[in-house]
């Protein structure tokens, strides 16, 4: 355990010199992604090669003597999902993509033993057949400045010595020599707004739970992220778990409060694991529990998993339901830095804003403003989804452009295709039209045009989508996600379901139209909560941006995108049919008749319009019209 502030310096000073005699490390991301695509297994592989060998080291190893050896270690997420399972190779930088068990003996053989790279494992480029032997070299990971998530993919996230070594607590450290409300001040001047949605300002949050007297203060990180689509709390959480603890004990430090808690979804078992360690480590070293370095301060960290309510994602249902209650938004005031949980003071903030903390604080706050825009300082990190050429995990500064995101760093539409839409922010958030492709990504510029960050979640649509379908998907989310507390919500939402149904269904009408868009407003206006008041976006943003499409599905019972069933018919060419009878056996409704080697027909008063004929025929004789 370690006492004092002291001895957390001499040891990361041991720690980092430690690192520093190793010969190489492989990083073999363990992130949920590629983990599902089996990297545990290249990892283990990789790791017992090596070890056969007597090359392997780790950094307890190098303490005792050994040195000049490989670290084979696990690691979050690279962010490069599209091109997983990924495998780092530092210090030469290199990455491979889209690694299999049966190549770890060539990357021992080739990469560690002789130096060279495997070129068949580098990321190439589909369009310019250009090869890239670094990660810094690919246009996906150069455009992007990784601030939070620059350990993600870097580092060992289940250990603590190494994130002691590159500098983990030492914030921390610096913290316990400054006043709780200087450090307050710091987090103001920097101007960092929660990266969960709402973007109000944690210095204000921290500096108002520090003012209020209490016997008891709480800070609670939200890792509940249920947007659709939307992965960058997780991970973090994996990915760099000590490095959210740490933002949290200096909140803990600045706003007085003794306590904090970690809501995760039920459905990140990863990233409960990995805290569970994180939390583990640091209180064998000392960094939380009683006392933390000597200083008298006490803090200690619970992890509470949700069921995976959409709901919880709002503050006052989240503390609920770490009470124990039913996860529902309570009226304010009082606000929770007043009453939170359990009625005491607390700083509630998400996962991504306690990560940029330590970065703030030792890095300055000047430093700190000169990334984004004015009002909007530091990055964000965003899930890109989608009909996009690279999906993944990025960061970018605030105020990037949509354009820079889909294209440079996105890599595009993928056949060529042009780009329709961009969903930000989740079911919260908006849709976007290739008109906003430079429009800043920042907090006020997305709310000027009816969309928000929201936790960071970026849908991009092709040609193919139909939006009319895209608002009906969301809000059939958001309509079984609704606590029932307030009635706009409640009501309004299953209201509007029902008139996004009927339009796609072809039995829509104008007045229908005019329907939806008044108690989309009547929603977002009367609804008790944020996520209540925001359900509406989806609607309201294709209501104004794509209403041709909606008058399309009402008028000419047309759907432009051919993506609606009820706009479909399906026929079978005679010229093209073998009558092989495939189609009739895959029919539902019995609705398509024949002899076997002969045509077979489609009755249109039967057919239902699912396309199982089209996919089941070998000849592409059933077609549209």
């Amino acid at each position: 355990m370690i006492k004092t502030i002291e001895e957390l310096r001499n040891l990361a000073a041991d720690y980092k010199k430690a690192l520093g005699h190793e010969k190489m490390k492989i990083l073999v991301c363990a992130g949920t992604g590629c983990m599902s695509s089996g990297s545990l297994k290249i990892y283990e592989a990789l790791k017992k090669i090596v070890t056969e060998k007597g090359l392997y080291v780790d950094i307890d190893l190098i303490k005792e003597g050994k040195k000049g050896g490989v670290n084979v270690s696990p690691s979050g997420c690279h962010g490069f999902c599209e091109m997983g399972p990924l495998v780092r190779i530092e210090p030469q930088g290199y990455l491979y993509v889209k690694v299999q068990e049966e190549d770890a003996q060539e990357i021992v053989e080739n990469t560690v033993e002789k130096g060279e790279v495997v070129e068949r494992l580098l990321f190439k480029n589909p369009e310019t057949g250009q090869t890239y032997e670094t990660s810094k070299s690919i246009p996906f990971y150069g455009k992007q400045n990784r601030l939070v998530l620059e350990h993600c993919g870097t580092i060992n996230p289940e250990s603590i010595k190494e994130y002691i070594a590159l500098g983990g607590y030492q914030t921390l450290a610096d913290v316990f020599e400054m006043s709780p409300e200087k450090v307050c001040q710091t987090i103001l001047k920097a101007e960092l707004r929660g990266r969960g949605g709402g973007g109000f300002p944690a210095g204000i949050k921290w500096d108002s739970v520090r003012k209020e007297k209490a016997d008891q203060k709480y800070v609670v990180c939200n890792g509940d992220e249920g947007d659709p689509g939307a992965f960058m709390d997780r991970s973090i959480m994996e990915g760099d778990p000590h490095r959210v603890i740490e933002g949290m004990i200096i909140a803990g430090y600045a706003s007085g409060a003794t306590k904090g808690y970690i809501y995760v979804r039920a459905e990140y078992p990863l990233a409960v694991k990995r805290l569970k360690t994180a939390i583990e480590q640091a209180r064998e070293f000392g960094l939380l529990g009683k006392n933390i370095l000597g200083t008298g301060f006490d803090f200690d960290i619970k992890i509470n998993k949700g069921a995976g309510a959409f709901v919880c994602g709002e503050g006052s249902a989240l503390t609920a339901s770490i009470e124990g209650n039913r996860g529902m938004p309570r009226t304010r005031p009082p606000r929770t830095v007043q009453k939170g949980l359990f009625q005491k003071p607390t700083v509630l903030n998400n996962v991504e804003t306690f990560a940029n903390v330590p970065l703030i604080i030792s890095k300055g706050v000047d430093w700190y403003l000169k990334i984004g825009t004015k009002g909007n300082p530091g990055t964000k990190a965003f899930a890109l989804t989608g009909n996009i050429v690279n999906t993944g995990l990025i960061e970018v500064p605030m105020g990037t452009t949509l354009r820079e995101v889909i294209y440079d760093i996105g890599g595009g539409i993928p056949g060529g295709k042009k780009l329709k839409a961009v969903q930000i922010g989740g079911p919260s958030g908006g849709c976007l039209t290739p008109e906003h492709l430079d429009l800043p990504m920042d907090f006020d510029s997305l709310k000027s045009v009816g969309a928000m960050i929201g936790s960071g979640g970026l849908v991009v649509m092709d040609e193919d989508t139909c939006m009319v379908e895209v608002a009906r998907f969301f809000m059939d989310f958001t309509q079984k996600e609704s606590c029932g507390k307030c009635v706009p919500c409640r009501e309004g939402t299953k209201r509007m379901l029902e008139i996004l149904e009927k339009i796609v269904a072809g039995e829509g009408t104008m007045e229908d139209i005019e329907t939806l868009e008044i108690l989309a407003e009547t929603v977002k206006d009367g609804s008790l909560c944020g996520l209540g008041k925001t359900a509406s976006n989806p609607v309201l943003t294709t209501l104004k941006y794509f209403r041709d499409e909606y008058i399309a599905h009402v008028k000419e019972k047309v759907c432009p995108a051919g993506v609606c069933k009820a706009f479909k018919s399906y026929c079978i060419d005679p010229e093209l049919c073998k009558g092989c009878g495939k189609c009739s056996r895959v029919c539902p409704n019995s609705a398509i008749t024949g002899k076997i080697k002969n045509p077979f027909k489609i009755d249109k008063e039967k057919c239902i319009n699912c396309g199982a004929c089209a996919n089941a025929c070998p000849f592409n004789a059933v077609k549209e019209g």
